[in-house]
């Protein structure tokens, strides 16, 4: 087998490759994916823009203790566009505002002010500058700087663009401006010692409005995704064709019939470079599964009403399967063939890799609530084992923890991988498990999808093709 022959997609004779249909299945998911975010983002918007602002119209934070030895808090520099003119209007965009309280009613100084005036002023001045805030629990990092005492009050400064200072709460509000800025809190008389219970609140008038619009704009996408996926779905079904009937005779304890052909000469080092090779088909894939996974509801619905499958979404669920086992087997689900796979729902007679399903005349109303997640559960397990799986937790510390175990299947095709690179030869009983594994697990995933009601067996048929029919 050439290199060329490895690397080519084999479409079947006389079929073209359903390109337009394929790209609207793939832009159609994508903007069914962009409108989740779209539409989550709207709708925490109208939310909050609804339920979370105060009477004066801010969203106002927790209060919060701060409090230091020195003679001054600051918050880092706040940079609302550096290079631009200052006194850009751009206050329309937010107000700021803060709110401090000294304790036992001594007076307080709060105000914001340019970086480089506060740093003139506050130049070898004890301050603790706001490093990091930590919200659950809330805490608050400092970086000291400096150790002296203020010369000057700060309110006799003129350089606050807001400031306020007393006895008991004082409020600023600051309408956004373009410049470098730091916000200051200092005892009113300039000495050292400052604690203070703190909140800042924003008004922003346009939360409002551009939530509703997310909205729309999420609904708008949700209409032309489904669309292109509809129509996309339609045209892999009319180029896939139908599924061939199966009899189940044929086919022994199963309705799904998987076959894979080990390939008498493969390549020791093409499978080092195959993850890149099957980008294409995992990007479309993706969409196809989502595809799927809609479908799959839809069909759900038909079952619970009608007890049967609408037969052309059966024939696209089917042709995913197909073509998803066609790209195992090429790259790291089996690894058994160095035949580029071909982009298509429709069976390929002379492709290794083939995978048919029998069309049920009529399926169970009752089991299509049932069997997709209880009554197949025991082979999720086996699944799982076979597979792997990953699992997040969170510690006692908050940060979330992620553990992932390697299933039995990936590890049987490094080895076989291993083996090949270094003997030229797959071993043929390593990949008759392999291919009987993966037997395993298309026939659960044909079960979960509803496709058939016939539960998968708990045996493992190894060999490249289904056992023949008990007596």
């Amino acid at each position: 087998m050439s290199s060329s022959d490895a690397l080519a997609p084999a479409p079947p004779p006389g079929r073209r490759h359903p390109v337009g249909s394929i790209v609207a299945v793939v832009v159609g998911g994508l903007l069914l994916l962009t409108s989740i975010g779209v539409l989550g983002a709207g709708a925490a918007l109208t939310w909050a823009h609804a339920t979370q602002r105060d009477d004066d119209g801010y969203f106002t934070s927790d209060q919060h203790h701060f409090e230091t030895l020195r003679s001054a808090i600051t918050t880092e520099e706040l940079d609302l566009g550096f290079d631009e003119p200052r006194g850009t209007d751009i206050g329309d965009l937010a107000t700021i505002r803060v709110q401090v309280a000294g304790e036992r009613e001594q007076p307080v100084f709060v105000g914001i002010g340019p970086s480089d005036r506060v740093d003139d002023y506050l130049a070898g001045v004890g301050r603790a500058q706001i490093d990091d805030i930590s919200t659950d629990p809330f805490r608050v990092a400092y970086r000291y700087t400096g150790r002296g005492e203020a010369a000057e009050p700060p309110g006799d400064q003129g350089f606050w663009v807001a400031s306020a200072e007393g006895a008991g709460a004082q409020t600023i509000r600051w309408p956004l401006e373009s410049g470098t800025w730091t916000l200051v809190v200092m005892n009113a008389d300039g000495a050292g010692g400052v604690a203070v219970d703190a909140t800042v609140g924003v008004k922003a008038s346009w939360v409002g409005p551009v939530g509703i619009g997310l909205l729309v704009g999420g609904a708008v996408l949700v209409i032309a995704g489904a669309a292109l996926l509809v129509v996309g779905v339609v045209g892999l079904g009319r180029h896939g064709g139908p599924t061939p009937a199966v009899a189940d005779e044929e086919v022994g304890a199963s309705p799904v019939r998987l076959a894979g052909h080990l390939d008498p000469e493969l390549g020791r080092w093409l499978w080092l470079v195959k993850w890149v090779l099957v980008i294409p088909h995992l990007v479309v894939l993706a969409f196809l599964w989502l595809a799927f996974s809609v479908l799959t509801v839809v069909a759900g619905v038909a079952i619970l009403f009608t007890g049967r499958y609408p037969r052309g979404i059966f024939d696209f669920n089917v042709g995913v399967l197909r073509w998803s086992w066609r790209v195992a087997f090429y790259a790291y689900g089996a690894n058994g063939t160095d035949r580029y796979p071909p982009f298509t729902l429709a069976p390929v007679e002379d492709y290794p890799a083939t995978l048919d399903l029998a069309y049920p005349d009529e399926l169970h109303r009752g089991l299509v609530l049932v069997k997709w997640w209880l009554l197949a559960i025991p082979h999720y397990i086996v699944v799982g084992i076979l597979l792997g799986a990953s699992r997040t937790a969170w510690a006692s510390t908050g940060e979330s923890v992620s553990v992932s175990v390697i299933g039995l299947l990936p590890w049987l095709v490094v080895v076989a991988m291993v083996v090949l690179l270094f003997t030229a030869r797959y071993p043929r009983t390593l990949f008759d498990l392999v291919v009987g594994l993966n037997r395993w697990v298309f026939r659960v995933v044909a079960y979960a999808a509803l496709l058939t009601d016939r539960y998968p067996p708990f045996r493992l048929d190894q060999g490249p093709d289904e056992p023949p029919p008990d007596p």
